[in-house]
């Protein structure tokens, strides 16, 4: 029995971890650790409202105060966790070594950069609540050009956000198709016409060459010889899990922490959330889920997994599902596509923005898209929890028509 756990990463799933301790009875220390200065905030926010200038900075916490002093935490702000050891269970933090007795590890993820822009002035990715607020402050300021680097959802929401403040929005693309990799060709080319016709200027199919601009940047030069003009330049890049840090450790680092279906690293040591990457049992292969509703999910799973027993312990087997907020559109996907995926939509219009998709291969149901229709995404997200297959699917889709 575990007399004491440690959560490394003040992370949404790092929260939930915690609170889901407390909750079930753990009366025991708790730790939880954050690199930011921050208490424990909601992310999905920093991209839309926040961004946009619309919800105060308290509005992000996970908790008001009171509620997270109840948790009985020992809170422990602006501390790195700088090394560790499973087999001795050392954790480091700020380079000073300390034992633990069980682990959470929820460090989430480090936004990829381009090359040669440490410093540059004008220059932001946005994964934390400093990097949104400093990228507002930007627009707020007077910024007429902003160039996003990445048509994934962050710089999508972005740019959505800042047209909407009257910002002259260009969006890079290297892929033919933006949105291809979650969306797929035919999809992802519905939601670049939303941008599109909200004035977003698409450059697909190219690259960034190089940032353009000394202490600050003034262009991009594009792998197509064009060259923008921008006074602002957010990269959205994708990102890579915050697991430098535990070189050497003992556990097993392939993108991210790799685990049992149960969320169980290592004995006494479990993760969650962006960092974590598992076989769920659902899906073919390994698997790693950067969605608010997954960290929760997983938080809660894994800090459960860590007062069990092996015959206790369950596999952590959900649909991945997520939304973004763009313009007056709401996306919704839940499941998981694959470049092979038949798409045929099952109620609504794409022309007109507002519709429910359904992916499919091999005869099993695997995902699907909705814009504006989150009633019929909730009822085939309920199919897909079911394992359902192609046809039942398609008696699904007869049934809203």
């Amino acid at each position: 029995m575990l007399d004491a756990v440690t959560i490394v990463g003040a992370s949404l799933a790092g929260f939930w971890a915690a609170e889901t301790l407390r909750r079930d009875g753990f009366a025991g220390p708790i730790a939880l650790i954050g690199e930011e200065p921050h208490a424990p905030y909601d992310r999905p926010p920093l991209s839309k409202k926040y961004l946009a200038g619309e919800l105060d900075d308290d509005r992000l916490d996970l908790v008001p105060a009171n509620q997270l002093d109840d948790l009985d935490l020992d809170l422990r702000l602006g501390c790195r966790a700088t090394g560790l050891e499973v087999a001795s269970r050392t954790l480091e933090v700020d380079g000073i070594a300390e034992p633990f007795d069980g682990l959470v590890l929820a460090t989430g993820a480090r936004c990829r950069t381009l090359p040669d822009t440490a410093g540059m002035d004008g220059v932001y990715t946005l994964r934390t609540r400093d990097d949104a607020a400093a990228i507002r402050d930007a627009l707020a300021a007077g910024t007429r050009r902003l160039t996003v680097v990445g048509a994934g959802f962050i710089g999508a929401e972005v740019a959505s956000t800042a047209i909407q403040r009257g910002v002259e929005v260009t969006m890079v693309e290297a892929l033919d198709t933006p949105f291809g990799r979650a969306l797929g060709t035919e999809m992802g080319a519905v939601v670049a016409d939303v941008h599109r016709s909200h004035g977003v200027e698409l450059r697909t199919g190219t690259g960034v060459d190089r940032v353009l601009g000394g202490d600050r940047v003034t262009g991009v030069r594009l792998t197509d010889g064009s060259t923008l003009d921008t006074d602002l330049l957010v990269v959205g890049i994708g990102v890579v899990p915050a697991t430098d840090w535990m070189e050497g450790s003992g556990l097993i680092l392939n993108d991210g922490v790799v685990c049992d279906a149960t969320c169980l690293a290592a004995d006494r040591v479990v993760a969650a959330g962006d960092v974590a990457r598992w076989p769920n049992p659902r899906y073919e292969g390994l698997m790693r889920v950067e969605h608010w509703d997954n960290a929760v999910q997983q938080g809660v799973h894994a800090a459960r997994r860590l007062l069990q027993t092996e015959q206790e312990a369950t596999p952590f087997a959900p649909v991945p599902w997520f939304w973004s907020d763009q313009y007056d559109r709401k996306v919704q996907l839940a499941g998981r596509t694959h470049p092979d995926d038949d798409v045929q939509v099952a109620v609504g219009s794409t022309v007109e923005h507002r519709f429910a998709a359904f992916y499919g291969r091999e005869g099993r149901f695997t995902a699907v898209l909705g814009m504006n229709r989150p009633r019929y995404v909730m009822q085939a997200k309920a199919l897909l929890e079911q394992d359902a297959s192609w046809d039942e699917a398609q008696a699904l889709a007869a049934d809203w028509n």
